[in-house]
């Protein structure tokens, strides 16, 4: 069946399906707002610490700290753009999340690197941990970032379907 060809839903259906996506609307606008608002204080804390780094008052668990701040920012402005993909698509989109993954993961890394001389002087048993953990997280980098190029050649392929085949139904839903 096409997307013209649709059988006949009941009103009341039809109300509640209108009233959940007024719902779903409501919560992703919500959502956004709430996280544009975070990443603005998240920013504004970054900056109030990049002031203090480069004024020369830091310690090396500052510029960690800074380091993780500005990941943390990034991390959310992909959350928002996530959550208005979801908005403009009315679904989930995978590819949005899976970057937001793959963000935090390298955060942890990052963070994790930035952290092991302290770790080291610590004690033998924490610095044993971040190194299973370091290559854990690498593991899920490779992961991610295949599952990431995957996806990349799966809507390639699709866009080149629909691109071939403007007759079949594939076709004419890429034409609506």
């Amino acid at each position: 069946m096409t997307e013209t060809q649709h059988e006949p839903i009941h009103p009341l259906r039809a109300r509640v399906i209108d009233a959940l996506s007024l719902a779903e609307d409501f919560i992703y606008t919500g959502l956004g707002a709430l996280l544009a608002v975070y990443a603005v204080a998240l920013l504004v804390r970054g900056y109030r610490d990049f002031i203090q780094v480069a004024s020369g008052h830091a310690t090396s668990a500052q510029f960690v700290d800074l380091l993780d701040q500005v990941l943390l920012v990034l991390l959310v402005v992909e959350l928002l753009y996530t959550v208005q993909v979801s908005f403009r698509e009315r679904g989930l989109v995978t590819e949005p999340f899976l970057v937001v993954a793959l963000i935090s993961v390298i955060r942890r890394v990052l963070v994790l690197t930035a952290q092991l001389p302290e770790l080291a002087q610590a004690n033998e048993s924490s610095f044993r941990h971040a190194g299973i953990e370091l290559v854990l997280l690498t593991l899920m980098i490779v992961v991610l970032v295949g599952s990431l190029i995957f996806l990349q050649r799966q809507t390639n392929e699709v866009g080149i379907t629909r691109e071939n085949a403007p007759d079949t139904e594939v076709g004419s839903k890429a034409s609506d």
